[in-house]
């Protein structure tokens, strides 16, 4: 019970303000306090309802080199009944789990046509030419976007290149990494990409020219809610599965430096780097929150590819990222290839495993962090 003043003599009156005082003061704190704590709540509680309300997170996919059989040298060295529907179907449901699906068509799509490649033997060079009707299969597995900026697209020339695009646009897909196609831009589920691909091989954006590619992944940036860059740099071969970062080179190629290209497209305004070209699976790395594959390897290669080893493994890498494209989480879904069969689910999880060990090797003081199952967050 509170005295007042007008029932306590002065002397009481006295006494009585520092307690007075200290009460004012306890209640001034302790409403301050239930302030604070409300406004935490409010800001917490709009943290989670951002997360919710937001239209979820936005999903990309990227896999390695696809060439699904080819007539040239020889029909022999396509599927079995000149079908290539089964080779997808260990990897379709994984495929069209994406907003986005990515992968680079190592070859052009063409029916008839000479072989413009400089070839010692036919027999023995290795020139894709992959029939017309195969490209339905790629329209059935769920892919969206393709790289054309490699080292067999200019196999058979002109009339290659102009099929290849024809089919993409009739099938309402998107490719980027030719002179004539340097990058594209599309909608898809109310996000805006911008898609552009480079490599060090004529008729191609070079991969070496930081210039243009800086101009191009700029202008990408400027216009699109999400830059996707691919490139088709470094060496080939299971002697080549570890990033050097440093410019490499390739039966006298200069295949670019990777680590110093995917760290300028980034600088420029790419979110997301997918490298292939070495034929093998090569680390994973963060930059800038933004995620950066060194290579997928193979992913499906029917025929007139090397399998064996480190060669055969085959990862199905989704990224997903926020509506800026700021990097939110991974996974790699481990399949693998043999011979004469389309990737398959790899209970081994080897695709998991080499990544593991190359992101342990090649970046040390990486941000990223892989789970046994294959999930990737940011440490």
């Amino acid at each position: 019970m509170f005295i007042t003043t007008s029932s306590a003599t002065k002397k009481d009156q006295y006494c009585l303000k520092p307690i007075r005082m200290k009460l004012i003061k306890n209640s001034i704190t302790k409403h301050l306090l239930l302030f604070i704590l409300l406004i935490i709540t409010m800001q917490l509680g709009s943290r989670v309802y951002s997360q919710e309300s937001d239209t979820s997170l936005v999903t990309i996919i990227g896999v390695g080199d696809i060439m699904m059989g080819t007539s040239f040298p020889s029909t022999k060295y396509l599927p079995p009944g000149d079908d290539c529907n089964f080779l997808f179907d260990d990897v379709k449901d994984f495929l069209q789990d994406a907003d986005v699906t990515f992968g680079n068509l190592e070859g052009c799509f063409l029916n008839q046509g000479k072989v413009v490649k400089k070839c010692k033997d036919t027999t023995l060079c290795y020139a894709f030419r992959t029939p017309e009707k195969y490209f339905g299969c790629l329209v059935d597995a769920g892919f969206d976007v393709f790289s054309l900026a490699n080292n067999h697209i200019n196999d058979f020339g002109e009339p290659g290149i102009s099929r290849t695009l024809e089919l993409i646009g009739l099938n309402n897909m998107h490719a980027a990494g030719l002179l004539e196609r340097p990058y594209e831009v599309f909608d898809k589920d109310g996000v805006k990409f911008g898609f552009c691909a480079f490599s060090p091989n004529k008729n191609t954006t070079r991969i070496n020219d930081y210039a243009a590619a800086e101009k191009i992944i700029t202008h990408l940036e400027e216009v699109s809610d999400i830059v996707i860059v691919s490139f088709h740099g470094g060496a080939e071969g299971k002697d080549y599965q570890n990033v050097k970062c440093e410019t490499e080179m390739f039966y006298g190629e200069d295949r670019g430096n990777v680590c110093e290209f995917a760290q300028m497209a980034i600088d420029a305004g790419a979110d997301i780097v997918f490298g292939h070209g070495p034929h093998v699976t090569r680390a994973i790395d963060l930059y800038k929150d933004r995620l950066i594959a060194y290579s997928l390897g193979n992913f499906c290669t029917y025929r007139r590819m090397n399998l064996s080893g480190p060669n055969g493994v085959a990862p199905i890498l989704k990224v997903y990222t926020d509506r800026k494209g700021i990097f939110q989480k991974a996974e790699i879904i481990p399949m693998i290839q043999y011979e004469n069969k389309g990737p398959t689910y790899d209970q081994a999880n080897r695709a998991i495993k080499i990544i593991q060990k190359l992101v342990k090797e090649d970046f040390p003081d990486s941000e990223l962090e892989i789970e046994s199952n294959g999930i990737v967050t940011k440490k």
